[in-house]
């Protein structure tokens, strides 16, 4: 005898009039008396099962009092319209049937602080805006994979566990490889997906990727996922139309398969519904200009209100200088050609400025900072040889990496894509450690 329900809730409205049985687990409840209301959620949404005493048993309304907040249950009854009810429709319960009755829920409808909630992440995932939050991830993930499919890119995986690093020694979690020495978590797919290239010309690599940045800050986490795709024969402009369509793909399919998740979290969706091709564009001496002009005149930054500070060139950007830049303009802007000292060893230098590289960082509108980095990578083994020993890096550990320059070696660029924050974007939510199911963080690694 199969355990699953006869449907769920999403389907409901293809079951008005019938009876149906939902599985699922308790939300919210209210008794008035001869009535009982049981908010039953099921994973797919939320409905209203009314329990009136005269029809069902009295074992069935026992079974309903009996119910605390998260019991799981079946529940048996007739789909009924009802143009009050936020989903349209309500169940006239006939059967109540526990299956784990459940006491004193540690999250109540009342206020908590962050602390306990995140302590509590595995019932967290529970409540509605957290629920929410993780479905509009699932479609982000989901479109970033159709979208690189459909446009004829292989997923090529990559290692997690790496011998070398692949964008800065500072930042690895390093652990004892047998009697091989010392193995890495990777930072990025990217020098193993670009021999994925070098194979199939257009691929993509998925998974986590780990940075052991002691850093605090709401855009910032341990463990997290990227989407990197790579282009042979491919500069740096191909590079970001390739973004542009890519991100706003990714919007426009939450926005039409994600919409009541986004009421959910009460996400005004005015910006997102303008995104589309082409994003702006600013250099990063242009960039560093509009920065200093509006430092000068005392200009504060969102959502602290923080004087802007200013910046010397050759310096890097923190948040309040991206959360500015992007203020300038509707839909996210490319901030390209960085100085090379600030950026990863692999990146193409521009011809007549060695000083500085062809690279991209796109950055996304309302103060959420960076979404993508991306850019074209060396394709001349002298030149990245050169590169390896200015950050002193060991040239023996990336003879592989040498070998694609060696063998067939031509121009080629690609981008990583962080889930998590072009998830945090899109739901309008404030901290990255609400878009990942557990967040690893530099004071957290429980549960």
């Amino acid at each position: 005898m199969s355990l699953l329900p006869s449907t769920y809730i999403e389907h409901i409205a293809g079951y008005e009039g019938q009876q149906v049985t939902l599985a699922g687990w308790v939300y919210n409840k209210t008794e008035k008396g001869k009535l009982i209301f049981i908010q039953l959620r099921d994973g797919t949404g939320t409905i209203q099962c009314v329990v009136f005493k005269k029809n069902v048993s009295e074992e069935a309304f026992k079974a309903a009092q009996s119910l605390g907040q998260e019991s799981s249950c079946y529940i048996d009854g007739m789909v009924r319209a009802d143009p009050r009810s936020p989903s349209g429709y309500e169940i006239d319960v006939r059967d109540v049937r526990p299956v784990s009755i459940t006491q004193d829920y540690p999250i109540t409808p009342k206020e908590h602080g962050i602390e306990f909630l995140m302590a509590h992440r595995h019932l967290w995932v529970r409540s509605s805006k957290q629920h929410a939050l993780l479905r509009i991830r699932h479609e982000v993930i989901a479109a970033a994979q159709e979208y690189l499919n459909n446009n004829g890119f292989v997923r090529f995986d990559t290692p997690i566990l790496t011998p070398v690093a692949a964008e800065g020694t500072t930042n690895l979690f390093a652990t004892q490889y047998f009697d091989l020495g010392m193995a890495y978590l990777a930072q990025t797919g990217q020098l193993y997906v670009e021999a994925g290239m070098m194979s199939f010309g257009k691929v993509y690599c998925f998974g986590p990727t780990f940075r052991a940045e002691k850093s605090k800050t709401r855009r910032h986490l341990t463990e997290f996922w990227m989407i990197e795709p790579e282009v042979a024969f491919a500069d740096q402009e191909d590079n970001m139309v390739l973004q542009e369509h890519f991100v706003s793909y990714i919007v426009k399919r939450v926005l039409e398969r994600r919409a009541e998740d986004l009421r959910t979290l009460e996400r005004d969706t005015t910006a997102l519904e303008k995104i589309a091709p082409p994003f702006p564009r600013i250099s990063y001496d242009e960039a560093i200009d509009l920065i200093n002009k509006a430092a000068a005149q005392g200009v504060t930054v969102p959502p602290e209100q923080h004087p802007l500070p200013p910046l010397e060139w050759g310096e890097d950007f923190g948040a309040p200088h991206e959360t500015y830049i992007a203020s300038l303009f509707e839909k996210p802007v490319f901030i390209v050609n960085y100085p090379a000292a600030v950026k990863a060893f692999y990146m193409q230098p521009v011809a007549d400025r060695p000083e500085v590289v062809h690279c991209a960082d796109l950055i996304a509108p309302e103060g959420y900072g960076e979404i993508i980095g991306g850019s074209q990578r060396i394709h001349d083994v002298e030149l990245l040889e050169q590169r390896l020993r200015e950050h002193g890096l060991n040239i023996e550990d990336y003879q592989w990496y040498l070998d694609l320059r060696r063998y067939g070696s031509v121009p080629h660029s690609g981008f990583g894509m962080g889930i998590e924050r072009c998830t945090a974007w899109i739901a309008g939510t404030r901290h990255i450690r609400e878009t990942i199911s557990f967040p690893r963080q530099l004071y957290r690694i429980y549960p």
